[in-house]
């Protein structure tokens, strides 16, 4: 666990210091020198009495109590040293910047553990090994540059890679984005991600500690860590946004079912995001523009006005927002009549509102002014102003200053002349502002934040679930794939509706059950994964006669033994399907049914358990929500049960883990209810 000893350290050793500042032990030593750290500092070197100023001993035996060590030695020196600094020098926190250990084979994974072993015995925190460091108000224990400006109320950072960390304030400097503190977690052989969080998650304090936290991250280690520790920090007013990088696949995998040829790992981290209210991001820019947009007013809605002096980066932010889901509404009437006097001949008051190139800073005040207090339907408004390479911008950026602060909607700078107006606008940036020179990144980045949700409830429903009887059925049911009797029971035990079918393998058995049921019925084999591959469907039955002969054809099929007959039922086919993933639990996917699963690829996922909002959202991030809706005089399906209906299926799969594949495909729907007509699960128990 992180510790005090880390974070604020009143003395901190470098063990393997140099003068050479192209080595990681000069670095790290000339990085906490220029940050003015106020503790003790020591530096251990076998060769020099001095180092950059600093007094070095040679032996690390003579050096004085010390809280934090930082070692920049080689890996099969670090236990040694970190032996006598944890039981000698009552060291509690270790930082590793070397490398040479898991992450190059099985002798460097021996030698991490007895290191770990050890500082875990002393009670202290290690971070790395190899990592860059740490960065804390207390002091810049990176070997790397540049090192970010610090300030307490900046970003949160940590990392799993050092060199991405460092690529990731390269993006973030120049927009003005500063940082509270820096955690490179490298191996995480101790410390983690989720252990970060865990850390910033039990020291949240409201308007003391910073309330962004960006996380870079390779490895999942523990997801339900994670989601708990992200999820509990945004319900205390955090915002977290997050790259999770590594997890692409070449093309899908074989699998038995829909569900498992369509989700992933990817999938699952996406889905365990969403559940916790972390922002996803694909890249650096987007990641450091996502922060920054964290440092402006809450967006309450999703109607953006543009204003601008040059039509196309307007263009351009319109369709970025547009295609994410987001409104540049027309501006129209009295209110566009008022906005076109204060604007010169030539401009557009209809949103984007155009002031075009000869607009005034007095003109800008008045149309901001006027969008911020006199158009209720604006929830924000997005600036766009360069410099034509002869005016100073000075005004206009104090002008800009002083509405982001004083305008009740938050108002994002577009400042695209980074170059031309280079001075004006670090002037702006030291006034403690970010920018986005890019329009399509900031309209990217305002869609990602307005369509990530807020963070789930952790309450699994259990209404009318039969737990103990999903248990039974689970245990008494061998791996592989089960029978149509079994599953029927076992979502019944869900409260989940059910087609009404039965099994038969005789002819006299059919007759039996179609004089039962009525007509139309449907028949489908039993024993083939994929029925309709082999021709082992058929709808829409309205005969004996057909019925009989369709029950020949499909019992001369290879592999069948019996035919299942159902209830024929008429409306929109859905899908509903549900993989397990390692570490993450089920993945739930939703969709269209029938043959539109794979061949549309129109499914939302989430991450069981799941609420009701969860599963409404789902819902209706599909493309074909409109269907579901009901369009062209069609009725729609009934949303809530549909909806219902993935939420007792999270819910049962949570208690039955050793089901790794589901697919309900076909359900049907209709205004009245939706009723699952054909299922395959597949359970496999661990060995």
């Amino acid at each position: 666990m992180i510790n005090e000893k880390l974070i604020n350290p009143a003395s901190i050793v470098v063990v393997g210091g140099s003068d050479d500042l192209y080595k990681p032990g000069g670095k790290v030593l000339k990085n906490i020198i220029d940050g003015k750290y106020g503790g003790n500092l020591y530096v251990v070197n076998p060769k020099h009495d001095i180092i950059q100023g600093i007094k070095s001993y040679r032996d690390l035996n003579d050096i004085p109590v010390t809280d934090l060590a930082i070692l920049a030695i080689s890996a099969t020196s670090c236990l040694p040293a970190v032996e006598i600094l944890a039981r000698d020098k009552n060291t509690r926190a270790f930082i590793i910047i070397s490398a040479g250990f898991s992450e190059s084979g099985s002798e460097g994974l021996k030698l991490e553990k007895e290191i770990v072993e050890i500082i875990d015995k002393a009670g202290g925190c290690l971070i790395g090994p190899n990592c860059i460091g740490v960065i804390t108000q207390s002091y810049q224990g990176v070997f790397t540059s540049p090192v970010p400006k610090l300030n307490r109320k900046g970003c949160d950072f940590v990392s799993g890679s050092g060199a991405t960390a460092v690529f990731i304030f390269e993006s973030a400097m120049p927009k003005g984005l500063n940082f509270s503190s820096v955690y490179s977690v490298g191996n995480s052989a101790q410390t983690g991600v989720e252990e970060v969080l865990e850390f910033w998650d039990k020291t949240y304090e409201p308007q003391k500690s910073s309330p962004i936290k960006l996380i870079y991250v390779e490895s999942i280690r523990n997801p339900d860590k994670l989601l708990h520790h992200a999820s509990s920090l945004i319900r205390k007013g955090c915002r977290i946004a997050a790259i999770k990088a590594g997890t692409t696949e070449a093309g899908s995998r074989a699998a038995s079912s829909h569900t498992g040829a369509m989700a992933s790992s990817d999938l699952a981290v996406e889905a365990l995001f969403r559940k916790a209210g972390i922002v996803r991001c694909s890249g650096r820019e987007e990641l450091t523009t996502v922060s920054s947009v964290f440092f402006h007013k809450n967006l309450k809605g999703k109607n953006i006005a543009i204003i601008t002096h040059a039509g196309g980066p307007a263009v351009m932010l319109t369709d970025a927002l547009s295609a994410g889901g987001m409104n540049i509404p027309t501006i129209t009437g009295i209110h566009h009549d008022n906005l076109l006097a204060m604007m010169n001949p030539g401009a557009s008051a209809i949103n984007p509102i155009d002031m075009i190139a000869t607009a005034t800073n007095d003109q800008l005040d008045k149309v901001i002014e006027y969008v911020d207090k006199k158009l209720p339907l604006i929830d924000g408004m997005s600036v766009i102003f360069g410099s034509n390479g002869l005016n100073d911008m000075t005004e206009i950026y104090d002008l800009l200053h002083k509405k982001i602060r004083d305008c009740n909607k938050p108002l994002y700078p577009i400042l695209p002349s980074v170059t031309s107006s280079s001075k004006e606008l670090e002037y702006f940036l030291n006034k403690g502002h970010v920018n986005f020179p890019d329009e399509v990144v900031l309209g990217r980045a305002l869609t990602k934040i307005f369509n990530t949700p807020s963070p789930a409830e952790e309450k699994i429903f259990l209404e009318n679930i039969d737990v103990s009887l999903v248990r039974q059925i689970i245990d008494k049911s061998p791996d592989g794939y089960l029978e149509p009797a079994t599953i029927q029971r076992l979502l019944n035990a869900a409260h989940i509706p059910v087609v009404k079918e039965k099994v038969v393998n005789s002819k006299k058995e059919l007759l039996s059950v179609a004089n039962k049921t009525g007509y139309p019925l449907a028949l489908k084999v039993v024993g083939p994964v994929h029925k309709s591959d082999v021709g082992g469907v058929t709808l829409n039955i309205k005969s004996v006669k057909h019925l009989e002969a369709e029950f020949r054809r499909m019992m001369q099929i290879k592999g069948v033994k019996s035919v299942l007959v159902q209830q024929m039922l008429s409306g929109t086919e859905l899908f509903i399907g549900a993989k397990y993933e390692p570490r993450f639990g089920h993945i739930i996917l939703c969709g269209p049914g029938g043959i539109f699963v794979e061949a549309l690829g129109d499914v939302s996922s989430g991450l069981a358990p799941l609420t009701f909002n969860e599963a409404e959202s789902m819902i209706r991030s599909l493309r074909s929500y409109s269907i579901i809706r009901g369009t062209r005089g069609k009725p729609g399906i009934n949303e809530s049960k549909f909806a219902e209906i993935i939420v007792r299926l999270s819910s049962l799969l949570r208690y039955a883990t050793e089901i790794k594949e589901m697919d309900l495909n076909p359900l049907i729907g209709s205004p009245d209810g939706i009723t699952v007509v054909d299922a395959r699960i597949r359970i496999e128990r661990e060995s």
